[in-house]
């Protein structure tokens, strides 16, 4: 019988809730503006958590998760990518040890050809990014590159897996305003749509049993949160909705969303709910715990390993 949660020590730990084997695989650090993660918050309170480089960027990852169920072999966000010229290289921040099938073949022991579903919660590229690779090896231009020929030169990174994303979410990417639009890069769905690999869902949905994606307006109009309810335990995966730890205050919010009012509504609305339920949640942009539960203490929100004691 497989324990609710087990953990086992070696290079890395293996995490199983109920007869779901569980792995967080960090795509590579980049950074974004401070201002801009944490909004209308005072650089001299954020910076005290967050310490700015001299350009007032933060260190952040994308930390994506992996399911593996009895039948399926699940990916849900692929990070970044890997095909940036190097002046976006340099403008994000991107510090690139390895590719990403390297850093899943050590976790997992999966290659790309073994994963059946990619899930995205939405497109925007830190989330989307890894989604496709380049067609053949090739240096990326120095220069802006036409997402059109991006697109053209991209190939599905997942071969053998289906695509899971909403039909809202991808209406919106192919459609976005231009308040949004430098966040969606068609290399990083088109190439699946054209292969059939692409598969457009409702607004919420069940991936597996157990597994489920819900639509909450805040970040964005249709970005999903996620949730795996196995064994008498629950992981909820925020999204960019509370991207880090440190997005646990309530006002602190993403400069980035589009309807900040609603996200801290959701925040004021799931953030109880979590501590009282005892969820490990994973912040997807932390850099340093993604894997966290939420005690409150003394009236403030605060996040600790998973790991019990």
């Amino acid at each position: 019988m497989v324990p609710i949660l087990s953990i086992f020590r070696c290079t890395f730990s293996i995490m199983f809730i109920g007869d779901y084997r569980i792995e967080i695989i960090p795509d590579t650090e980049f950074r974004l503006d401070g201002g801009a993660m944490f909004g209308v918050v005072p650089r001299v309170l954020w910076a005290r958590v967050c310490s700015p480089d001299e350009l007032n960027r933060i260190r952040l990852n994308m930390n994506c998760l992996f399911v593996e169920t009895p039948h399926e072999k699940i990916l849900i966000e692929t990070g970044i990518g890997e095909k940036w010229s190097e002046k976006e290289t340099q403008i994000y921040g991107i510090f690139r040890e390895k590719p990403f099938a390297e850093t899943l073949l050590e976790i997992t022991d999966c290659n790309p050809e073994d994963i059946t579903i990619v899930v995205n919660t939405h497109l925007h590229f830190d989330h989307a990014g890894g989604n496709t690779v380049l067609s053949e090896p090739q240096e990326v231009a120095t220069g802006p590159v036409a997402s059109g020929t991006l697109a053209l030169q991209s190939q599905p990174q997942f071969p053998n897996a289906r695509y899971f994303v909403s039909k809202s979410e991808f209406e919106h990417a192919e459609n976005s305003i231009e308040r949004d639009r430098a966040s969606y890069l068609p290399e990083n769905w088109r190439p699946m749509q054209e292969s059939g690999h692409l598969e457009l869902k409702p607004d919420n949905y069940e991936v597996v049993d157990g597994l489920r994606m819900e639509q909450i307006r805040g970040h964005s109009k249709n970005m999903q949160t996620f949730r795996l309810d196995r064994g008498g335990e629950t992981l909820y995966g925020f999204a960019d909705l509370i991207p880090t730890r440190h997005h646990l205050s309530l006002p602190w919010i993403m400069g980035y969303d589009l309807y900040p009012t609603e996200t801290l509504e959701f925040k004021k609305r799931i953030l109880p709910q979590a501590v009282k339920e005892n969820w490990i949640c994973l912040f997807y942009h932390d850099f340093e715990m993604p894997l966290c539960r939420i005690t409150e203490i003394g009236g403030k929100l605060e996040a600790r390993t998973y790991v019990e004691n």
